[in-house]
Order: C-alpha cells, then structure tokens, then sequence
C-alpha cells in the first residue's frame, strides 16, 4: 500500500497532459455528488427530521439511498464517460440502477411529505440532491434533446408525487423548479467537462494525424527525389552497358568508350545520391532555434531564445542545430516543463584560450531520474559532435535538466579556408557533369590497365 502511495507521483508524471486533465475531472466528479450529498441531502434532512420513532426511520433510510445514489454515480462514471467520448457501449445497467435508486429515494421523501415528518421548507434541497446522481449518468449516457425528454419523465413523478403527498400550488411550483435545478447542475457539471475533454482529445488526434502525414510527406518526398535522381541514369546506364556488350562481341574499340561513359554516370548518380541524402540529413541552427521555440510555446511551455547563429561555420551550425533538436524533443517527451531557455554563447580566441561555442539548453519539470538509461538520442550528439571535436555534456539539479554541447572554433584563416573549400566544393557541384566528363575523355588516352586501377580505388572511397 505505502509502495503504491509513492509510486502516485511517478505515475502522475508519466502521464501526458490531457491524460491528467481527464483523471483531474473524473477525480472531481467523483468528489461533488459527495459534496452535494451533505450539503444539500443529508445535513437538512438530519437537521429537520421530527422526534418520532418513524420519522427518524424513514429519514435515515433516506439518508442511506442518497449515500447509496452517490456510491452508484462514482461506479458507472468511467464507463458513462467511456461511452461519451466514444470508447465504450451504453451502460444502460448503470442508468437502470441509478433510476431505481433515485425513485426509491423520491419515494421515501414523499412518505416524508405526506407524514410530516420534516420540519417545513427542510424536504427542497433535498429533492433538488436526489435526481442529481440519475441526472449525472444520463448526461453522459444521451444528447441533450433525449436527456430533456428523459428530464420530464423525472420532473412528472416528483410532481405528481409531491401532489399526492399534499403538497399544493406554489410549493408544487417550488418542487418543479428545484428538480430542474438540481437537473441543471448536473449537467453543466459533467456534460460540460467531458465536451472539453472530447474536444482535447480530437485535436490530439488531429496532431498526431498530422505528425503521421508530415511524415509520409517526407517520405514521398525523398522517395519522388531517388527516382528523378536514379530512373534517368540507370536507364543509360542500362542502355550503354547493353550497347557495350554487343560492341565487345564484335570486337569493336568503342566498347571501351562506351563503358567509360557507363562509368562517368554511375560517379554523377553517386554524387546526386549524396547531395539528396545530405539535403535530407542537414539541418541548419538559425530554423531550429525558430522551431524549436514555436514548438514549445504551442505546447504551453514559455521558451527564451538568446545567442547569435549566423556567424558560426556551417560545420558547427549543422552540429549544434541537431542539439537544438533533440534537446527541444527531449523537453516535449518527457517531464512536465513550463519554462525552457536556449542560449547560444560565442567565446572568442585569446593568445591563452582557444574560441568556442556554447549551446545550452536548461528546463524544468524534468523527472527526478534523469534522462532514460536506455535512450540513444543523447549517444547519437556525442556521436555528431566528436565530429567537430566537440563535447555533450547534461545535469539534472531537483526537477531541472541542462543539457550543455561546446564545440571549438577554428581559427580566422583556417575558418577562411574552410569557407573557400566549401565554396569550391559547391563550385564543383555545379559544374560536377561537365567537369568529369573532360576527366573522363583524357582517361580514355591512358593505357586500360591504369583506368581500371584508378577506377578500382575511386568506386572503394566513395
């Protein structure tokens, strides 16, 4: 029992927030018919019973139906939500079992009544608590316009009850309204909470719908991206190569240029592959950090973003973006965060320290075990930022989790020269067809057996 008691926590944070929403209403409306029961059922009614042996019995029988209505509302209310929102069939034993209790207990207000067993104006709250734990099951059971029908069956029996009783005029007209009344505060109690709650979980599933199609779009994507890139060139390939075997059975010399060609095609398809797998892969700092912070605030978490992110080299943007990645996932997943903080320090070169860049993302309501021991998203970082010569490293302090990567800047020149390196590889890019079809030509002026070579140890790097 002490074990379940401490493992409430844990299991509170393990679950998601429209799963807390939803035990924090089922919670409360198992705690009003209670609250309604001593306020409105069984404390006017004990405090205006009459002495007589009768009257004291029929009361506290009355007072038991009532805690016995309460009982039964609190058992049916997970599968009447159940049914409202969808997931379940209708509890129509339920809804049985509360009419007859409710009857019953109108009933012995009625022998109340017509005894005059209760001191007068005492027996109106309690006929307003008695149809509230019926009038709760039907409000999760049917749409309003059947729960309205449902409503008059309900406010002609006590009427009519009430009348038969004794009661007469405007005490009948007292007796109608506090029934209807008492029918009003269940259904704005529970009818309006479970409508809040089917609309939160629509749009959850509408977000994941939408994840789900982001992702197939992805994939067309890539997939639509392959097929330009290989269809055209496998077709050649295909063409030449055939083209090369019939010439080589013939003893022909242009079998060679033809498989030469075959092989210029097959090195461009590489390089296009690659440009399409790196477009894919890459990610860039300054639209994560925009992303990042947008994702966040949507789900209700407040994100402060600071540091510069253009002046940093595409190497270390790359890296430092998949940090912001994974450190934003890591927040949304797991935890409860309401605040989060992205700060991006540049430290410049010194004649005693070596520049670097500092990407520190630090959160609350993380869970008080730390990351999870068997995650690989913080292995994969360390992975990407031995790359650049760069560190990960994280701390949990309470229920806050900071998560630091620094990376080392290169030096003025050597930046430069990267930057001149990349700007000659794009160069290259571009020209990349043109460039290795002249190659190719001049390598068809070269003896046969150091083509082959060349091309042997070309194909094994790549």
């Amino acid at each position: 029992m002490v074990g379940r008691i401490r493992g409430l926590p844990r299991a509170w944070r393990e679950r998601s927030k429209i799963e807390r929403v939803e035990l924090q209403s089922v919670a409360v409306w198992h705690g009003m018919p209670w609250l309604l029961y001593l306020s409105w059922g069984s404390l006017p009614l004990g405090l205006g019973l009459r002495p007589g042996a009768s009257a004291q019995a029929l009361g506290w029988a009355l007072i038991v139906t009532g805690a016995l209505q309460c009982l039964q509302v609190n058992h049916g209310l997970r599968r009447g939500l159940d049914h409202y929102l969808g997931r379940a069939p209708l509890p129509a034993r339920d809804i049985a079992v509360s009419r007859a209790l409710m009857v019953l207990a109108l009933v012995l207000a009625f022998v109340l009544e017509a005894t005059d067993s209760v001191e007068d104006g005492m027996i109106g709250p309690v006929t307003a608590f008695l149809v509230i734990p019926h009038c709760d099951a039907l409000a999760f059971a049917y749409p309003l316009r059947q729960f309205g029908v449902r409503l008059l069956f309900v406010e002609a029996f006590a009427v009519g009850g009430f009348a038969a009783a004794g009661v007469r005029d405007g005490r009948l007209l007292g007796v109608a309204l506090l029934v209807a009344f008492g029918a009003a505060v269940a259904l704005f109690s529970t009818r309006g909470g479970a409508w809040t709650l089917a609309v939160m979980w629509e749009a959850d599933r509408a977000r994941e719908v939408e994840a789900r199609l982001a992702v197939a779009e992805e994939r067309l994507r890539f997939g639509r991206d392959l097929h330009d890139v290989m269809g055209r060139n496998l077709a050649v390939i295909a063409l030449k190569s055939e083209l090369a075997v019939q010439l080589a059975r013939r003893e022909r010399p242009e079998a060679v240029d033809q498989m030469v060609e075959v092989q210029r095609i097959a090195q461009q398809c590489q390089r296009e592959i690659r440009e399409v797998v790196r477009g894919y892969r890459e990610a860039e700092l300054g639209a994560e950090l925009t992303g990042a912070q947008g994702v966040l605030e949507a789900a209700g978490i407040v994100c402060r973003v600071t540091g510069p992110a253009a002046d940093l080299p595409l190497p270390v943007r790359s890296a430092l973006a998949w940090v912001v990645r994974e450190g934003t996932t890591n927040v949304l997943r797991h935890g409860d965060a309401r605040h989060c903080a992205i700060t991006l320090e540049l430290t410049t070169e010194s004649a005693d320290t070596q520049g670097y860049a500092e990407l520190t993302i630090e959160n609350d309501g993380a869970p008080e075990s730390g990351p999870a021991p068997g995650g690989s998203g913080l292995a994969g970082l360390r992975e990407r930022l031995t790359a650049v010569d760069g560190t990960l490293e994280h701390t949990t302090a309470g229920r806050r989790f900071r998560l630091t990567a620094r990376i080392p800047l290169p030096a003025a020149d050597t930046g430069q020269a990267d930057t001149g390196q990349a700007e000659a590889g794009r160069t290259d890019t571009a020209r990349g067809g043109a460039t290795r079809q002249d190659a190719a030509r001049q390598d068809t002026a070269r003896p046969d057996t150091v083509r082959a070579g060349e091309a042997g140890r070309e194909v094994g790097v790549s």
